[in-house]
């Protein structure tokens, strides 16, 4: 069996657009007519040069080859152009190949993938959701406690047993920064409004997409502690370690990072300086799921726990799930709230999400098929990245207007 063809969607997500405005998808098909689907996360390129970049890397070191080797691509590729260090945006080239090299695999097995990486775990998975807007509210549920507390009841009410927000203030190019003094105000009144809403009934997840200095991090964490979260996520820029780890060594809510990292190597580095307690890798960047089965077992020496990330699109989140399902030490998995709307619609066989926990597929590979119509009718058309920061300073007339 060998790899014959190869082809990438890039798919625009129409309104509301949770996940992303766009999804990078990769099908490659085997001489004897097995096919496979990936995902590419998060490129530091428009999308049709991401696309062309997995189709480059597929051309080069993919078609020909045999699907089971999976480690061997991942060598050749992440040394590719000697340069045998983390790359964001051949990461996710590198994924999206690797995930459908896996999905092509378990496919010729007549197993899930899960049952290559070490076998079931969990019979389910307890997800959380982003707080994410009401397109029928006017409120701003990102600065508006009362907006995000009533959409915390309503994801609570449909099952979810954790939600998140990010409730810190403003995030930008030119961060780490100190919160100021109404950053800090919006946060408490944030956090107490949805604590206040839900109760016990659901913990609280903080994000803040690495916003702050180590020392605006610690002040940030002594305000929100008293609201008991189950993390503060990447409280520092992603690339910090010795700050990541000041802040942990200081805060009482454990810390969580992840999503912008890719391969063992940086969250080896994380976790050597006992820097975070929960890692979020996301597989559509990480290196696919061979990487991030790596970076789980990584965690489980050093007593920390998995909770992938995602977002991005269904297949992403197929691959994901097939991680955390055969993970000693998952702890919880990202869901663009019930993952039903235009991510059900790419696929063929909608994720099974019951009661705030998904249910892991038993259908061989990654469990999932793109339905490629849906895929080839809604193209994108656009020349933004998958998603972008605030690109000046925090404290400019024009953004204090926006607020």
């Amino acid at each position: 069996m060998r790899i014959a063809t190869v082809e990438t969607f890039v798919v625009g997500n129409p309104p509301p657009s949770l996940g992303g405005a766009y999804f990078v998808f990769v099908k490659l098909t085997t001489d004897d007519g097995i096919v496979g689907y990936g995902e590419h996360y998060g490129a530091t390129v428009r999308a049709s040069v991401a696309a062309a970049v997995v189709e480059d890397l597929a051309d080069q070191f993919l078609v020909g080859e045999d699907p089971h080797h999976v480690e061997r691509f991942f060598r050749r590729a992440y040394s590719r152009g000697f340069t045998q260090r983390p790359d964001v945006t051949l990461a996710g080239a590198i994924s999206a190949l690797e995930m459908a090299c896996w999905d092509i695999v378990g496919k010729a097995h007549d197993v899930p993938v899960y049952e290559l990486l070490g076998g079931r775990v969990h019979e389910a998975l307890r997800s959380y959701t982003y707080l994410y807007a009401d397109p029928t509210d006017d409120a701003d549920v990102y600065t508006d406690p009362a907006a995000a507390a009533r959409r915390a009841v309503e994801e609570v009410e449909r099952g979810f047993t954790a939600v998140k927000l990010d409730p810190c203030g403003p995030y930008t190019a030119m961060g780490g920064h100190q919160p100021r003094l109404d950053d800090l105000a919006i946060t408490v009144a944030m956090l107490a409004a949805v604590r206040d809403a839900v109760g016990d009934r659901a913990d609280i997840l903080v994000g803040t997409h690495g916003q702050f200095t180590a020392g605006g991090a610690q002040r940030v964490a002594r305000e929100i502690a008293r609201f008991d979260p189950l993390w503060f996520e990447e409280p520092v820029p992603p690339d910090d370690v010795g700050a990541m780890a000041q802040v942990a060594a200081q805060s009482t809510v454990p810390i969580a990072t992840g999503e912008r990292l890719t391969s063992k190597y940086e969250f080896a580095r994380l976790l050597e300086a006992r820097a975070v307690s929960i890692l979020q890798p996301n597989l559509g960047r990480v290196g696919g799921l061979l990487e991030g089965k790596k970076v789980a077992s990584l965690g489980e020496a050093f007593g920390a726990q998995i909770a992938p990330h995602c977002y991005n699109g269904p297949i992403g989140l197929a691959a994901n799930i097939q991680l955390a399902t055969c993970s000693p030490n998952f702890l919880i998995i990202e869901s663009i709230q019930d993952n039903s709307g235009f991510h059900a619609e790419l696929l063929r066989t909608p994720v099974v999400w019951e009661d705030g926990r998904i249910v892991p597929p038993t259908a061989p590979g990654l469990g999932v098929e793109l339905d490629e119509d849906v895929a080839r009718a809604h193209p994108y058309t656009g020349d933004a990245t998958h998603l972008s920061m605030w690109s000046k300073p925090i404290d400019t007339a024009e953004f204090h207007d926006r607020t």
